[in-house]
């Protein structure tokens, strides 16, 4: 049986360009928080992700499910040890626990729309980037300790978000 409406939830209706968007540097990459765990009780969240030419996450896994649909470019995507290339208007699925990567290889900046269910992907890229001003914002420039920080919390609070660096 379907459960009543809950008319405590809202709409939502998500812009990148939007005010008030939550615009989080990681990486190098820029990523656009469209669609957050509080907006779906943690059923989804939905990411924007700009990257430049070369960028991308290191390998790792965790235990939900990531899709990514190509909006601009080209990425290189390794699943299990394997390269697929993903050209802009195709969608791939990561299923959970698989062992994955991505690489921009176009030669300009990429962008993707990014969608992990349950949520939590959005927590964690809050709690380890850099919250920036907006798409366009150049990227913190961080010292080496900077840097190493935000590696090592990284890699602290993946358990925490489920996630697991190889």
């Amino acid at each position: 049986m379907i459960p009543d409406d809950d008319p405590s939830r809202s709409l939502t209706v998500a812009n990148p360009d939007a005010p008030g968007t939550t615009y989080v540097s990681l990486v190098g990459n820029t990523y656009a928080l469209l669609v957050t765990s509080a907006q779906t009780n943690g059923r989804y969240c939905l990411i924007d992700m700009r990257v430049p030419d070369g960028g991308g996450p290191p390998p790792h896994r965790h235990d939900f499910e990531e899709m990514f649909t190509v909006l601009e470019g080209e990425i290189e995507f390794t699943f299990r040890g394997e390269k697929h290339t993903v050209g802009a208007g195709s969608t791939i699925n990561i299923p959970a626990n698989a062992p994955h990567n991505f690489r921009n290889i176009s030669g300009a900046p990429a962008r993707m729309l990014c969608m992990c269910t349950p949520a939590g992907q959005d927590e964690y890229f809050l709690r380890v980037g850099d919250v920036v001003a907006g798409k366009d914002a150049p990227q913190p420039r961080l010292s080496q300790d900077e840097l190493a920080e935000r590696r090592r919390r990284a890699v602290e609070l993946a358990p925490v978000y489920r996630s697991e660096f190889l």
